[in-house]
């Protein structure tokens, strides 16, 4: 983790309301001389209890697709961004590092690209609403 003293962690995963989550972070970041800690979470699909050969691809597709939204949306930002790929489920992952990174805030978009796109909130957002140990910021999304 970084070695600011406010550290924000932003869940990403492509959706518009990550990217503006992260944009948002990255603000954010900015007015408090802060470090984010941008998150993207990955999980093998279980066919009848048998994980799916190649783990590693979904690590290194993950990593791939966090390293490009990144460079897309705060590319020429001078905040201080680490990247970090998890494999689990999102909302567990986003909690375990804002926890374990002793994060001031954390920071996720309202949904992202699962679920009913009627919800206000999705599950991963909500969840982390619910049982985050710090402050949440949901940031919609670009309609």
């Amino acid at each position: 983790m970084n070695e600011h003293r406010y550290t924000i962690v932003v869940g990403v995963d492509g959706s518009p309301a990550s990217k503006a989550a992260l944009r948002w972070a990255v603000w954010q970041a900015g007015l408090v001389d802060g470090g984010i800690t941008a998150l993207m979470a990955w999980d093998a699909p279980l066919i009848y209890n048998w994980e799916a050969p190649g783990l590693e691809d979904f690590a290194t597709t993950t990593a791939k697709n966090l390293h490009e939204v990144v460079n897309d949306v705060a590319g020429d930002s001078e905040v201080e961004i680490s990247r970090e790929v998890a494999q689990g489920h999102p909302a567990r992952a986003l909690l375990d590092a804002a926890e374990s990174s002793n994060a001031n805030l954390l920071v996720v978009g309202s949904r992202g690209h699962g679920g009913f796109t009627e919800a206000l909130l999705g599950s991963v957002s909500q969840h982390c609403v619910h049982h985050a140990r710090c402050p949440v910021v949901v940031v919609r999304g670009d309609s």
